[in-house]
């Protein structure tokens, strides 16, 4: 296995909220379809399930996302789970690889995930 970090752009081509507990008081909690599509180092596709707080000054979120396409000319698909929080101004994001997720060229694949950048993936992986 040999390690690498690339970093992909990502567009979202699809956004459809629903909202799932609006208190008179504090944040609401939506659930969210994102459908995304990766140019760079990644090809393809992505859809994401999101449960996330929506509140006046924290928000966050997490995540699952099948990613399916090529990685470095790699074809296949892998799923990572995710999430981030905003304090303010604040933002910090995490995520990994679920295990055994990767198909085709992409079976085995491992690592974690980041979007330090809005609308662009850090995806430092083995495979």
């Amino acid at each position: 296995m040999s390690s690498q970090t690339i970093e992909a752009k990502f567009e979202i081509v699809d956004w459809t909220e629903t909202p799932y507990d609006e208190p008179a008081e504090g944040p609401k909690l939506v659930r969210i379809t994102i459908s995304k599509r990766y140019s760079g180092a990644i090809e393809g596709t992505g859809v994401a399930e999101v449960l996330a707080v929506r509140g006046a000054e924290g928000n966050g979120f997490l995540a699952s996302e099948r990613v399916v396409g090529s990685l470095n000319g790699r074809t296949g698909s892998f799923v990572i789970q995710h999430g981030g929080l905003a304090d303010g101004d604040h933002h910090s994001t995490f995520g990994t690889i679920v295990p055994h997720s990767g198909t085709g060229d992409l079976a085995g694949i491992t690592g974690h995930a980041t979007e330090a950048t809005q609308g662009v993936l850090t995806l430092e992986y083995d495979n």
